[in-house]
């Protein structure tokens, strides 16, 4: 693609290992592999994958910004939920996916500050590149609190606490299917003279059953992420009592299939650049999908976890007290505060990110009501 940035030779060279990675993969499956199979290989593939190797992703050096990274207000914010989940007799919180560690140093830094820090923060983080740029940053910004913080490399059993999933689901690998005029097709990807290709076949039963009540209209494209909906049936399974704070882009199920959204809703970053291939530099770019809140909803009822919350994420904010946390910044500061004013316009504006990113939570043994919910509950539109 002309309009991007080209690699230093190096990456370009990284790249190409993975490529021939999933060349490889493709000859062994028969000459095809679900797009699922390639989107998993492209984050994940040891040592290769986007999310696997040592490639800076997150910041304005890396290819895209979480809410984190933007500003410390949000981690800030997200600690008023936490705090009031942690009254309720929890005294941890795991982190799926922790990023930069952003939002884990924000969290605990507005925690200490409201004397209501939890015994553990634990991180479940598959990324040795990511999981390093967490440990040096907590180190270099709470050095008194990084005994609290334990790595995990898999989800614990029978968990008691606060479970937080910022921009996760999104990044898990997503089956694309389009409906033919035989019936659902999936998409795969295959080899044309070595290159990575398109290639559609019947699909299989799963997606059948999946797809079974969106009454697709013949031609459209979209998305179904049976491995984000397998993932929540995991955090079911691996709690005890808590509750499970899921933030995302993307829409309920009645708009998530509009006919405005006909092609689907993959997108990929490169350079904080948003483009459609995900065939583009396997390895250096990342590869993403919106997310259907009413499946995950869905999952999480029928894994016995009680719904009890949706809503954007500005008004999630917003009640959990956005506004007053920016004003401990004093106005009359100009140059403190002003920059702090347009993350929050950023956070907050339905333009940018608060509408388009949505709150979900689910909880186990926990009725109490949450504060990011009390007013602007979505939970009908699910």
């Amino acid at each position: 693609m002309s309009d991007l940035p080209v690699p230093p030779a190096e990456a370009l060279a990284h790249s190409q290992k993975l490529t021939a990675l999933i060349r490889g993969d493709i000859a062994l499956n028969g000459g095809w592999i679900p797009f699922a199979r390639y989107m998993e290989l492209a984050l994940y593939a040891p040592g290769l994958g986007y999310y696997s190797a040592g490639v800076r992703k997150l910041g304005r050096e890396g290819d895209f910004i979480t809410a984190p990274e933007l500003t410390p207000l949000y981690g800030q914010t997200l600690a008023r939920q936490a705090a009031e989940v942690l009254e309720s007799g929890l005294d941890q919180i795991l982190e799926i996916g922790a990023g930069s560690g952003a939002l884990a140093a924000a969290l605990l830094a507005e925690l200490e500050r409201m004397d209501r820090l939890p015994r553990h923060y634990c991180i479940l983080e598959v990324s040795p590149d990511l999981r390093e740029r967490e440990r040096d940053l907590l180190a270099l910004k709470l050095p008194h609190l990084v005994e609290r913080v334990i790595w995990l490399n898999r989800l614990p059993t029978q968990y008691q606490g606060l479970i937080i999933g910022n921009e996760v689901l999104d990044a898990m690998p997503a089956h694309m299917v389009r409906a033919g005029g035989s019936g659902l097709e999936e998409a795969g990807v295959a080899l044309n003279d070595g290159i990575f290709a398109w290639a559609w076949r019947p699909a299989g039963t799963e997606l059948l059953t999946a797809a079974a009540t969106l009454r697709l209209p013949e031609g459209y494209q979209t998305e179904i992420q049976l491995v984000a909906r397998g993932f929540v049936r995991t955090l079911a399974q691996s709690m005890a009592r808590g509750v499970i704070l899921l933030i995302d882009y993307g829409f309920p199920a009645h708009e998530y299939y509009h006919a405005e959204r006909s092609e689907g809703t993959l997108m990929c970053h490169y350079r904080h650049r948003a483009h459609a291939d995900p065939f583009f530099l396997p390895g250096l770019q990342d590869i993403t999908s919106h997310i259907d809140f009413s499946a995950v909803a869905r999952v999480g009822e029928e894994a016995e976890l009680e719904l009890l919350g949706y809503t954007g994420q500005a008004q999630f904010l917003i009640n959990c007290g956005i506004t007053g946390i920016l004003l401990r910044t004093p106005p009359e500061d100009a140059a403190a505060y002003l920059p702090q004013a347009a993350a929050a316009q950023q956070l907050l504006s339905p333009s940018e990110m608060g509408e388009l990113f949505k709150v979900i939570a689910f909880g186990k043994e926990h009725a109490a009501p949450l504060m990011g919910f009390a007013s602007g509950d979505r939970r009908a539109s699910l």
